[in-house]
């Protein structure tokens, strides 16, 4: 059995900043400071290490047990209304071609799909439910599970074994997501890491993390059905490639095999090649 975790922001949809306004608006309601997002970094960081930080930013101390337990109160009871204001400014979408993704992995019950997010588990679902996207999704980890992403990785994991009741190796685990925290994340627990270009991750940092497999977005989702093991690899694309299809960066590098560059460019081009009989039918 595989498992598949994906993180949401920037992977799955992109919500339109409701999730900085929600929190804002918390911090405002607590401490009387507005717009303490604005001075914080959010990549890759889970929803209680966000709220700490916010915190922080606004009162000079990390909060108490009590405080840090309000803060999310506050931030999933504001967090509805903007996402709606998202919507409405048209600021709400789905990553390209991740539906068509998740549809055909759903096929296979050699596979499980998670989340592997950094959201609380309410926020979570608050931000997926105008996506259509939920019902793909039958286990997960969360922010409110940890602070630390490698850990909210390996709950989802602890998660799947109780639903198909047997132990899962880490080599059966593959995260998806679109900063370098999301590839380290998943490296530290021992599973695959894969990342995407079209989140909110720096193009030049989520290369240098040096995920697996590296996209735009999921349009093509047939180097994604590769890297899962899901479909036969095309004649010369050899297990252990590292690929990056059609992507603003367009480079493979030297794979875990020790494959040489000649042996890596001739893997993209026989890729690249069956991408486009697959285009002309």
């Amino acid at each position: 059995m595989k498992i598949v975790l994906f993180d949401i922001d920037g992977t799955l949809v992109k919500a339109g900043g409701a999730g900085v306004r929600a929190l804002n608006k918390a911090i405002k309601e607590i401490c009387g400071v507005s717009d303490v997002c604005s001075k914080l970094s959010w990549q890759g960081v889970t929803d209680k290490a966000n709220f700490d930080a916010a915190f922080r930013q606004a009162r000079g101390r990390k909060p108490t047990a009590g405080e840090a337990r309000k803060i999310g109160s506050l931030y999933v009871k504001h967090l509805p209304v903007e996402i709606i204001v998202s919507i409405k400014e048209k600021n709400y979408t789905r990553i390209k071609g991740v539906e068509k993704l998740l549809k055909k992995l759903s096929k296979y019950k050699s596979l499980l799909i998670g989340l592997g997010t950094g959201n609380l588990k309410e926020g979570a679902f608050l931000k997926l439910e105008p996506s259509g996207l939920l019902e793909y999704f039958s286990f997960g980890g969360y922010g409110c599970d940890s602070r630390h992403r490698c850990d909210v990785l390996r709950k989802a994991v602890e998660r799947a074994e109780k639903i198909i009741k047997t132990t899962i190796k880490p080599g059966s685990v593959f995260v998806i997501g679109d900063t370098p925290m999301d590839v380290s994340a998943a490296r530290e627990a021992g599973y695959h890491p894969g990342a995407i270009l079209d989140g909110f991750g720096d193009a030049r940092e989520i290369q240098k993390s040096g995920p697996e497999i590296l996209t735009k977005n999921f349009a093509d989702i047939k180097p994604w059905l590769l890297w899962l093991g899901l479909e036969r690899d095309p004649k010369g694309v050899r297990r252990g490639t590292y690929i990056c299809p059609d992507s603003p960066i367009e480079h493979a590098h030297y794979g875990s095999t020790g494959l040489d560059l000649k042996d890596v460019e001739d893997g993209l081009k026989a890729l690249r090649a069956l991408k486009r009989k697959i285009a002309r039918g």
